[in-house]
Order: structure tokens, then sequence, then C-alpha cells
């Protein structure tokens, strides 16, 4: 079984490049690191109508995903509002993370930064060990702040108390040398269908005047080892050249 978890990361300024995204790439190692892989990543505006839809798209797949930016208390700070909307709640006051907010900033709480304490009904604190402005959790949703610097040590505090490390994927790849990838649709189809449990990609690419094709299975290993095997035999029976790639 394939273990993932989605990314939807918030953000006009990464959208025009003002700021350059680096969630994906942090989150990514983590997860691997634990077993897991990147399901699915979205880049959305600090926009109320589409944060929402995305919000509750990503509510509503299998796979748990975490949501990276717009938790501050500015008018374009959307992420707790929209949260909360997608998932049928009320926006309420919560009352530990007002503790922790007033806790942390004393009388400059009020009346601005003590708005982050706003929160879905029902929604579990995520502990901030940079500020103490808790992130939370929702259904199948992990919110953290936008600053990277904040969100790491949240991302990996989550991932120790709910995601168990599991044991990765092995991914096999062979590469073909003067091969066209067109040539081969049925046989990948044919392949696919005798071997579902596993994921088969294809990658083509130039190499001087000619083409080559990149084939991985992914999956459980000892299905990976099989599906391999397999592959093998049948691409040279076709009279391929084939050279492995490392693992």
């Amino acid at each position: 079984m394939t273990h993932q978890v989605g990314l939807l990361i918030i953000g006009s300024e990464i959208l025009s490049g003002k700021r350059e995204d680096k969630h994906f790439q942090q989150s990514r190692s983590a997860l691997m690191a634990r077993g897991y892989q990147v399901g699915w990543s979205l880049i959305v505006p600090d926009t109320r109508t589409v944060l929402l839809s995305q919000i509750a798209w990503a509510m509503n797949q299998s796979i748990p995903f975490f949501s990276y930016g717009g938790l501050g208390a500015t008018p374009d700070d959307l992420t707790r509002e929209c949260a909360a909307a997608a998932a049928g709640r009320k926006l309420i006051r919560h009352p530990e993370a007002a503790h922790l907010i007033q806790q942390q900033f004393g009388e400059s709480a009020e009346p601005i930064r003590i708005r982050m304490a706003d929160l879905p009904a029902g929604a579990d604190l995520i502990p901030n060990p940079i500020n103490n402005v808790a992130g939370f959790s929702l259904g199948n949703g992990y919110f953290f702040p936008g600053f990277p610097q904040m969100a790491e040590p949240m991302r990996n505090w989550v991932l120790e108390h709910y995601f168990p490390i599991q044991t990765a994927d092995l991914e096999m790849r062979l590469l073909l040398t003067d091969a066209r990838e067109g040539d081969l649709v049925l046989f990948m189809e044919q392949f696919c269908m005798d071997f579902p449990e596993i994921r088969f990609s294809s990658l083509p690419s130039f190499k001087g005047s000619g083409t080559q094709i990149e084939l991985g299975v992914a999956g459980e290993a000892v299905l990976v080892r099989t599906a391999m095997i397999e592959l093998r035999k049948r691409l040279q029976q076709l009279g391929f050249r084939l050279q492995d790639l490392p693992h």
C-alpha cells in the first residue's frame, strides 16, 4: 500500500514570483524519510473562492493533506475561515490557542493577534515552538503557517505524532536506448493490466539524434521485483537493448 499526503501551498506571492516556494521540497523530504510520498500538490492564491473550493476538494480526498499559509491576522489570511466553511463548521475562539497567544504577547495580543485563535469548531491544535501561535488539524487536514521556519518544526511534530514510519516503496528503472515511446504504448497498456498493483512510468528523452525511454515500476518491494523480471523478459523478447538504472 502506498502511503501518500497531499500538499496545499497558499500564497499569491508565490504565484507572482515575489516569493519562492520551499514547502514542497521540504515536505517531500520529510515525508520520504518516514516512508510516505506526495500524492498531489497545489499552489493556490489568497483568493476566498479559490481557496474555499480547493480546501473543500482536499477534505474530500481519501488521503491526508498539509496546508501551508494564510494563518495570520491580515485581510488576506483566509485559511482559517475557508477551512471552517469547507468543513461546515463555525469559526470560534479556541480558548487554549487564545491563552497561548496572550501568554506570548501580553497586552499586545489584543485586538489583532488574538484573532489567530479563531479556529474551526472542533479543531485540534498543532504546537508552534517559535511564537506559540498554534496551527490546527481538522478532519484529514493539517494547517501550518506560511513561514518555512515555523512550519518545519510544526510539520515534524505532526509527523511524529500522527504518521508512523512506513516501509518505503521500491522503485526499479530501466533505460531503453534507440526506442520510441509511441511504438510501445500497446505494450505498456498490456503490462499495466497484467500488473495492476504496481505503478508504471515512462519518461522519454532525446540523446543525440535518437530517443531513449526510462521505464519504471514502483510499489511494494516483492511485487516490484516480480514485475521488473517480467518487464525485462518481455522487452528482451522484442529485441530492445536494456540498461539498469540505480534505485
